[in-house]
């Protein structure tokens, strides 16, 4: 009985892990990487797995299954946007939502609402809480939000 007790009160919580939207970052910066993971995860409010190779990020992408994608667009083997392409023919990913994070624009130009490559984007550098704002202003409304 004990141990009906204890799964069962553990399971609210487990089950509020598993809800979190899952955000994937894919951009070649460890450090980028790294620091975002852990400052979102902080927030209690998502899930953050990382891929710093950019020829492994369709790969990661199809095991982590995201509902949100932040996509650095410089990088040294591959631009952000051969990625993105991979990503969207995909069947199982062209629904999920790509964030471009990039710093050849400005914040200025960032506000103005414009697209690259019919993707919403975010200036680097870039502070948590304005990632927080870019990740919800971009999630799907389906994923529920902790």
């Amino acid at each position: 009985m004990n141990r009906i007790i204890e799964a069962n009160f553990f399971l609210p919580a487990f089950e509020a892990i598993k809800e979190r939207p899952r955000i994937l970052i894919i951009d070649n910066n460890r450090d980028f990487t790294y620091s975002a993971k852990v400052a979102l995860e902080r927030t209690g409010r998502y899930s953050v797995s990382e891929e710093n190779e950019p020829a492994r990020a369709h790969q990661t992408a199809q095991r982590v299954k995201p509902d949100l994608i932040l996509l650095d667009i410089a990088m040294p083997e591959t631009d952000g946007g051969e990625v993105a392409a991979r990503i969207e023919s995909d069947p199982t990913l062209r629904r999920t939502p790509v964030v471009f994070l990039t710093a050849l624009v400005t914040k200025a130009e960032e506000r103005s609402g414009l697209e690259i490559q019919g993707h919403p984007y975010l200036a680097k550098p870039i502070s948590i809480p304005e990632l927080v704002a870019g990740i919800e202003r971009n999630l799907p409304a389906h994923v529920p939000l902790s």
